[in-house]
């Protein structure tokens, strides 16, 4: 099956009644260990009219291999970029969903701090529930949309920032914690992950809150 290769049709469409688009898109929500990550890039009038990078798709699309390649040239690519973060003790406090909006929050206060006029920007968050307005209202409103970081270029864009972001900060974790194998697994449930949570335990970096025991093995 051929690969969907994203567009910017509709970010073109969105930025006839909106001066500024911010992309969000997260990454692992369902890890057992590690934090959970949001990149958010800012998409312009300007940045409409250019071709979209070469190899630019959901991260989960794209082999290991090719990610830091392609988030380079996404980076580069767009206005503005950066990733928001909130910590396994943040997801065990107030829960995957609010944590994820916390991080959203964080990545977009970014790019105000890089000069980015967040208030008049419309945020495109992958998938089909707006978990950013319960924490904080942002710029002209959040529209969820699925598959968006499949098909829209900007959220593409987010999604590889932010998986080779929260890659490169797990393989620093392993460096402390290397029983865990997370330079493999990421944080997610492996069988060599599990494996080793039933013989050393949790670490400080797991998401103490959640039925681990109970978690299906993904890989």
């Amino acid at each position: 099956m051929a690969v969907i290769a994203p567009t910017l049709s509709l970010e073109r469409r969105l930025l006839r009644e909106h001066p500024l688009i911010i992309a969000c898109d997260e990454v692992g929500r369902g890890a057992l260990a590690g934090p959970v990550a949001v990149g958010a890039v800012a998409a312009d009038a300007a940045l409409s009219r250019r071709s979209v990078p070469q190899g630019l798709r959901d991260s989960k699309l794209i082999i290991e291999p090719r990610r830091a390649g392609i988030a380079e040239r996404a980076r580069a690519w767009v206005p503005a970029h950066a990733v928001g973060w909130a910590s396994a003790a943040e997801i065990d406090q107030i829960g995957i969903m609010r944590a994820l909006g916390l991080a959203a929050v964080r990545a977009i206060e970014d790019l105000r701090t890089q000069g980015i006029d967040i208030s008049d920007a419309l945020v495109v968050l992958d998938g089909n529930h707006d978990y950013i307005t319960p924490v904080a209202p942002v710029g002209r409103g959040v529209l969820p949309i699925i598959k968006a970081d499949r098909d829209c270029a900007s959220a593409s864009a987010a999604s590889v920032i932010a998986k080779v972001a929260r890659d490169d900060h797990m393989t620093t974790l392993d460096t402390e914690a290397p029983v865990y194998g997370w330079v493999r697994n990421k944080g997610y449930a492996s069988a060599e992950h599990r494996g080793a949570i039933e013989q050393h335990g949790l670490s400080g970096h797991h998401r103490s809150s959640w039925a681990i025991a109970a978690a299906p093995t993904l890989f």
